[in-house]
């Protein structure tokens, strides 16, 4: 499966002059946990609820503050036509939770692990569908009848 299949909810993100304050606006808008920081059409970062948190409050910087000031660069991407394993390898590769996924250089959204922990229980299902019939109707293969084999003098 290529991640681009997985891929449910248009990108989001924000300018990078734009404000930490309207920057968590726009990710409890859209109910995301991060949004990409673009600049033109490259995007130069991005900035998770962790981020507002320990770069933000934590720190008592101003929301007023320029969302790109906290950002995390270089950002860790993976092209939208690359196979699902692929992203499984990148997220712990680079022990991260999230990846900017994109095509010919341009972002087209985020996978997050949760994504792939939530496609995974459905292959699981899925395989385990067929034991679970098997288990719960108690399906036997038909009887074959017995053939008895002669000889013919």
């Amino acid at each position: 499966m290529r991640i681009s299949e997985m891929m449910h909810r248009p990108p989001v993100w924000i300018r990078p002059e734009a404000t930490i304050h309207e920057a968590a606006v726009q990710m409890e808008q859209t109910g995301v946990g991060v949004l990409a920081i673009v600049d033109g059409i490259e995007l130069v970062g991005v900035v998770t609820d962790r981020d507002l948190v320990r770069r933000c409050i934590a720190t008592n910087l101003s929301p007023q503050a320029r969302i790109d000031s906290i950002m995390t660069m270089p950002v860790v991407t993976i092209d939208a036509d690359a196979d699902l394993h692929d992203a499984y390898e990148f997220l712990h590769r680079n022990a991260v939770r999230r990846l900017a996924v994109t095509r010919n250089g341009e972002f087209v959204g985020v996978i997050a692990i949760d994504d792939l922990i939530i496609q995974l229980a459905a292959d699981l299902s899925d395989l385990a569908r067929p034991v679970t019939a098997e288990l719960l109707f108690g399906h036997r293969d038909p009887l074959v009848p017995a053939v008895i084999a002669t000889k013919s003098m």
